[in-house]
């Protein structure tokens, strides 16, 4: 809000301004006193005292707004690091690129792959090779009625007929006299979802048209019941009632994988390898063959680590921005959080997160390295190279590792603050339920989970946020060993700083609120203050305005008797 202004007088001889003091409204001559700019000068006096806090909350804005821009940006970073984080015993993350699959496709004997067969695989499918053969496409069945000169025309047929496909169910259309090949047509399509059998009028030329029923599925076949003649008039079954003119059979999908030989009513299907949906799209010759490789989708990778150098860069070019001087050595005035402690302590954390490496591998293995600005840089080829060699050695360097050197102790969550090895020693009853675990000797870290199956980190311990399952049924002592990639690292610290309960920024920016809400509280107060006292003032003053002004006539009226007198005596 506003709290100075400058005021026009309602007197015709003067307008206040900044400058004028209280004396410049002193006059011998009562009418010219600017009783109006005097009280707005005492107004303006009052609310003087705000001026300290509109400067606060401006500063304050001005910080949660560069706090917000931190946050966006850490946003995007979490975001990227996300997809790289994620190991693949902990399910702690919904996103992980390195459990992405994609199927490669080869032609073997001439055939062109893309033009018979597309494979799409699901996420955390089994890696491997497979051989497909395709020699039937699934086929809907079509069945054409007698030609009509008309689609619109009144076909004077009435009944009913049913139809349906052979094992699904049936519907009874029923037929009016008024009825046209198109009201038939409509009448069938209206429960095609029931009978599995749609109907299209087909115009062949300006005055042929033909009514075509077809299944909705492929490998399925019509059934129809005609007792009322109808479809027999129309020409679609004949006198021993098989169809007419049949134009398409329904056929199955007759195909190979690895040298089993497979049939399926569709062509798409996904239950033959779990993960993998086939597409078919058409059929193989002699001696043809399509390859397919499932493997991590490389292209998805390459993109999640371009993603994650441009999230980073993006981030350290704001805090950068943060550090800028001015030339008097100051800071610059567009570096609002210049020196700001939460700030620098996120981009300490950040900066650490690049320098981690595990078994030799560190980020210059896969082609990143940092400038003179601490920007990274990306060097495609090296990175292309890793990809086609060995894809795990960037999983590595980026995600969350685990290692148990018991297959019965698995990982469903993982915390942020466990030492890199740990053992947990397991203990069960004489039934073989788990009853709970110490870590190095030490108890009441764990508690047993109402599954009986789960160790869970007690919070406010080392290992808050870590559930482990156990399988086994006897006790034992289990070596646990983790290590946290350069992106998981990178997702907690985001997730400390932009959580939007307790994150460090979060906390910042509501602490600043609140400031600004009691800074506003402060300026209201005032507000109502001076208003009040400028309303006294006006009421007084107007007081005073009476007393001179009754005064005034008092001193005319005397004045003029003393001259009256005066004329008389002379």
């Amino acid at each position: 809000m506003t709290t100075t202004s400058s005021t026009s007088s309602t007197s015709s001889s003067s307008t206040t301004s900044s400058s004028t003091s209280a004396s410049d409204y002193a006059s011998s001559d009562v009418t010219n006193i600017d009783w109006d700019g005097l009280i707005e000068e005492l107004y303006q006096a009052k609310l003087k005292t705000a001026d300290s806090y509109e400067t606060k909350i401006s500063t304050n804005e001005s910080k949660i707004s560069a706090y917000n821009d931190a946050s966006d940006l850490l946003t995007t970073l979490q975001t990227a690091s996300n997809k790289l984080r994620s190991g693949t015993d902990s399910s702690s993350s919904d996103v992980d690129v390195f459990d992405e699959r994609k199927a490669y496709l080869t032609g073997s004997g001439g055939v062109t792959a893309s033009e018979v067969l597309t494979v799409s695989a699901a996420s955390g499918t089994d890696t491997g090779t497979h051989t497909v053969t395709i020699s039937q496409l699934a086929a809907e069945q079509k069945v054409a009625s007698s030609t009509y000169d008309s689609s619109s025309s009144e076909l004077s047929l009435s009944g009913s007929f049913t139809i349906g496909t052979e094992g699904g169910s049936s519907v009874s259309i029923d037929v009016t006299s008024d009825m046209s090949l198109s009201d038939i047509a409509s009448s069938i399509n209206d429960q095609s979802s029931t009978s599995g059998v749609k109907a299209t009028v087909l115009k062949v030329s300006d005055s042929s048209y033909e009514l075509i029923l077809t299944t909705v599925d492929t490998g399925q076949t019509i059934s129809v019941s005609d007792t009322d003649g109808i479809l027999k008039s129309m020409g679609i079954i004949n006198d021993n009632g098989a169809f007419a003119d049949e134009l398409q059979a329904s056929q199955k999908a007759k195909f190979t994988v690895d040298g089993v030989s497979v049939t399926r009513s569709s062509n798409e299907i996904d239950d033959v390898i779990d993960g993998l949906t086939f597409y078919l799209t058409g059929t193989t010759g002699d001696g043809e063959s399509v390859t397919v490789e499932v493997d991590q989708n490389l292209s998805d990778i390459k993109s999640a680590v371009s993603d994650f150098v441009d999230a980073y860069n993006a981030y350290r070019e704001w805090a950068l921005s943060q550090q800028e001087t001015s030339s008097s050595g100051g800071a610059s005035s567009d570096s609002i959080l210049f020196g700001d402690s939460t700030i620098r302590s996120i981009n300490q954390q950040v900066a650490s997160a690049l320098t981690f490496s595990l078994d030799d591998v560190s980020m210059s293995t896969i082609g990143l390295s940092l400038d003179e600005n601490n920007e990274l840089v990306l060097d495609e080829d090296t990175l292309n190279d890793v990809l086609n060699s060995d894809p795990s050695t960037i999983q590595k360097l980026f995600s969350y590792t685990y290692e148990s050197s018991s297959s019965e102790l698995g990982i469903l969550y993982r915390g942020t603050n466990a030492p890199s090895t740990f053992t947990l020693d397991i203990t069960v009853d004489d039934s073989g339920n788990l009853t709970g675990a110490t870590v190095n000797g030490q108890s009441g870290l764990f508690t047993v989970t109402s599954t009986g199956h789960g160790l869970k980190g007690v919070e406010g311990t080392a290992y808050e946020g870590y559930t482990f399952v156990y399988n086994g049924t006897t006790s034992q002592s289990i070596t646990v060993t983790q290590a946290s990639g350069m992106a998981e690292q990178l997702y907690n610290i985001t997730e400390a700083a932009i959580d939007e309960s307790d994150g460090s920024i979060t906390t910042v920016v509501t602490s600043l609120q609140d400031k600004d809400d009691d800074y506003q509280d402060q300026i209201d107060t005032i507000t109502d203050r001076a208003d009040t006292y400028k309303q006294n003032l006006k009421t007084r003053y107007a007081n005073i305005q009476a007393k001179i002004s009754s005064a005034q006539s008092t001193l005319d009226y005397l004045t003029a008797l003393l001259d009256s007198q005066n004329s008389s005596s002379s």
